[in-house]
């Protein structure tokens, strides 16, 4: 089979699915929508095997297949086709987004099945992956931008799918007017990068980006980058614009995990890592994402905390851990970061299944505070739960460990890291481990505070073995990537495949030499911190209940603030929000209402009263118009006559 041929089934075969389901939107017919959906994923998933695995056939440092699909703008020396790239990075891109996609579609088909609008909903999923996929195998940034669109796109009709109500109507426009923010920043960095080089092709700019780094913020590039980390912030959810991804939990749990935990709000890492050479040039421009994504990780962290809706604390937990992707890119990370990306997606889309599970189970109950002790009930749900929570918070040799600790390890190494960006790291962790274990400890161990009307039961097939299979890859997902100071004392000293992999597509960073003794302590600090962060957790939950509340009461004003997420949306609300639509009201009134309409009126009321005028002469008696030609004429004789 052809590339090309390869590379139009993989696009093609969701936006089928979403055509057929499209035009059959009322039909209830929740199989055949899930079917068709899930075997157009299925399709997907086969060819990025295949094309995956023609690159390992390649040379490491020429592992690229393009495909071109037609000329779209051409003007002068400018030129932007339609094409498509699988290379090392986009090929990880894919083989996430169509295989956890895959199983987040199966695992819909339980999920949606008592919907009254399924087709409509699988309509949606498909369309958003193939939007995802002309975001990530785009050779240019200009089909990037619409991939990036399309999934805000779909991200506003999945999130407000249940639009009756107003509340979830509200997350989904909220989500789409901020992630609009971001896109103005990410136009910006597009213009700045064609002004600067003249092309938009990443191969070009990866390859035309200069070595030296540019320290002047008046340099288009640094503009550029700058710019289009606005845009990474809106899409992926990171100071400031990071308030609309915990309100993105109102759409379905099958969503969640499909666009706020595996793919797109994993868009700006895969943006920055694609134009990883471009960035290295703006060492500025990359402290500031890396200081950005590590006060993210640690406040979203903290806010996890006191969450007690079972989705809202992975909502703050998906946030934080992008923290810690953009914390990597920051300091020059950007294996690591991709190597975060992909197991985050694993553990953090097995999590948020898993509370659909148990969502469906207590009869759409979400808050924590009336579950507990459902491990009984629901055995592989908490099982498989279990596996992403050790995962998440990093305990070896689950997924999450090897790449949260490479970025730790870079951050405090890299001559772009430094130790405090560690020390947020580490302290992010910390609060990661106890507020996981909080919700493992209030979901599923302790006593049971389940309403006696409530009857929890596991969920159906094909429900748990979606989770079965990431469960899996949460164990061994981090394989691919084991640090070398670890695998140097691992039986067979098994090497770094994702190092090798990314060899050639990423640019390198300066890491200390012979520091392996300070990597081993750095390693065991922070998963001693995590350790015993989970330990406090357990027992704080667990064997001591009421410890929680005594605190809550001692610290008041800071479990309040830290309760109330900082008061950031009410802050957002009070001193930029209502001031505008203040400011836009005064705008109405004076120059909308009082000037332009008056003045319209006015001119319009000019022309009427004149064309009324006007009109008397035209009254259809012909004895007046006899006798206009008669003074006509007069006049015109007297001119002539004079």
């Amino acid at each position: 089979m052809s590339n090309e041929l390869l590379f139009a089934i993989l696009l093609q075969a969701p936006l089928v699915g979403f055509v057929i389901n499209g035009v059959r939107f009322q039909s209830k017919d929740y199989k055949f929508a899930g079917i068709l959906a899930c075997s157009a994923m299925a399709i997907s998933f086969a060819c990025s095997v295949i094309l995956s695995s023609r690159l390992l056939s390649m040379d490491p440092a020429n592992r690229h297949i393009t495909s071109t699909l037609f000329d779209w703008i051409s003007a002068g020396s400018f030129n932007a086709e339609v094409g498509f790239t699988v290379d090392a990075i986009s090929a990880i891109m894919i083989l996430v987004i169509t295989g956890v996609g895959f199983l987040i579609h199966l695992f819909s088909v339980g999920y949606i099945s008592h919907d009254e609008r399924p087709s409509k909903y699988f309509a949606y999923l498909n369309f958003f992956v193939f939007n995802m996929l002309l975001l990530v195998l785009g050779d240019n940034l200009l089909v990037m931008f619409v991939g990036w669109e399309g999934v805000g796109l779909c991200s506003y009709l999945l999130i407000g799918f249940w639009f009756t109500d107003r509340e979830k109507a509200a997350a989904g426009m909220k989500a789409f007017i901020t992630n609009r923010i971001g896109d103005a920043g990410f136009l910006l960095g597009i213009f700045f990068l064609f002004m600067e080089f003249g092309t938009v092709n990443f191969q070009d700019l990866n390859a035309l980006a200069p070595a030296a780094s540019l320290l002047s913020w008046g340099e288009p590039l640094v503009l550029a980058c700058l710019f289009l980390f606005i845009g990474a912030c809106g899409k992926s959810a990171q100071i400031p614009l990071y308030v609309w991804l915990p309100d993105a939990m109102a759409g379905p749990t099958p969503v969640s995990a499909l666009i706020h935990a595996a793919t797109m709000v994993t868009a700006g890492v895969y943006m920055i890592v694609r134009l990883n050479s471009v960035f290295m040039a703006a060492p500025d421009v990359m402290m500031i994402i890396a200081c950005v994504g590590a006060a993210t990780a640690l406040i979203a962290a903290s806010i996890g905390v006191c969450q007690n809706d079972i989705k809202k604390v992975l909502a703050y937990s998906t946030v934080s851990q992008l923290g810690y992707m953009f914390l990597g890119v920051g300091v020059g990370a950007f294996m690591p970061a991709m190597f975060h990306l992909m197991t985050h997606a694993f553990f953090k889309a097995l999590m948020f299944l898993g509370s659909g599970s148990v969502i469906h189970a207590m009869h759409e109950e979400q808050d924590i505070r009336k579950m507990g002790g459902l491990k009984k009930a629901l055995p592989i749900t908490s099982f498989t739960f279990t596996l992403g929570w050790l995962a998440i918070i990093g305990i070896p040799p689950f997924a999450g460990f090897f790449s949260k600790d490479e970025i730790l390890w870079y951050s405090f190494a890299s001559d772009r890291g430094a130790p405090f960006l560690w020390v947020i790291g580490v302290i992010a962790a910390g609060l990661t481990a106890f507020y996981m274990t909080r919700l493992m400890a209030l979901t599923f161990w302790g006593k049971s505070r389940v309403p006696a009307d409530v009857h929890p039961h596991e969920s159906p097939a094909t429900m748990t073995i979606p989770l079965i299979v990431l469960g899996v890859l949460s164990v061994v997902g981090g394989w691919i990537g084991i640090p070398h100071v670890i695998g140097a004392v691992l039986p067979g000293h098994p090497p770094n495949l994702l190092e090798g992999w990314l060899h050639y597509s990423v640019a390198k960073i300066t890491l200390p030499q012979d520091a392996h003794v300070m990597e081993w302590i750095l390693m065991g600090v922070s998963l001693s911190v995590a350790g015993l962060s989970a330990i406090f957790a357990y027992d704080s939950y667990v064997r001591n209940p009421d410890r929680p509340e005594r605190l809550a009461k001692r610290y008041s004003r800071l479990h309040n603030l830290v309760y109330n997420k900082y008061f950031v949306d009410e802050i957002y609300f009070g001193r930029i929000i209502n001031p505008l639509i203040e400011a836009s009201k005064g705008l109405w009134v004076y120059i909308d209402v009082n000037f332009i309409d008056k003045a319209t009126y006015q001119a319009s009321g000019f022309v009427k009263s004149l064309g009324s005028s006007v009109r008397t002469l035209q009254n259809g008696n012909l004895q007046t118009y006899a006798l206009y030609i008669a003074l006509g004429a007069a006049i015109a004789l007297s001119f002539i006559m004079g």
